[in-house]
């Protein structure tokens, strides 16, 4: 996206838990089944933690079983980017804020239908959103 929201350093860590800062800023990961939403079922939209964008609907997240909310669409593929990461002596998808550059996770092809993907994202890079 062209307009991407600029903030200091000092503005995100003012916004961000240490958590949320470590995972949204620095690529970072929360613990597999530890983070806040890993296994809720409430419905709503998940947004992003740096900007509020909408990023996630709670009808296409599915248990994966791997520790991280798995999504197998984001609600429009305009708000993410995808950058290719090879860190870690890996070959993989990072998914990132389109709004903002947060790191949000990353997507992988062992997702079930209709999609075929899998979005494992942090739940210290998005907030819920619940549905009234």
């Amino acid at each position: 996206m062209s307009s991407r929201i600029k903030k200091t350093d000092a503005e995100w860590r003012a916004q961000l838990t240490p958590m949320q800062y470590h995972v949204a800023r620095e690529k970072g990961t929360e613990r597999a089944f530890s983070g806040e939403y890993w296994n809720c079922k409430d419905p709503g939209t998940y947004l992003c933690i740096g900007c509020g964008a909408p990023l996630f609907s709670s009808a296409t997240k599915f248990d994966s079983g791997c520790g991280w909310p798995s999504f197998t669409a984001p609600v429009d593929a305009s708000q993410i980017d995808e950058v290719e990461d090879n860190s870690h002596f890996m070959r993989r998808t990072e998914v990132t804020c389109g709004a903002c550059g947060s790191h949000l996770g990353h997507v992988f092809l062992d997702g079930p239908a209709p999609t075929g993907l899998r979005y494992c994202i942090n739940s210290a890079s998005i907030n819920l959103d619940k549905q009234k």
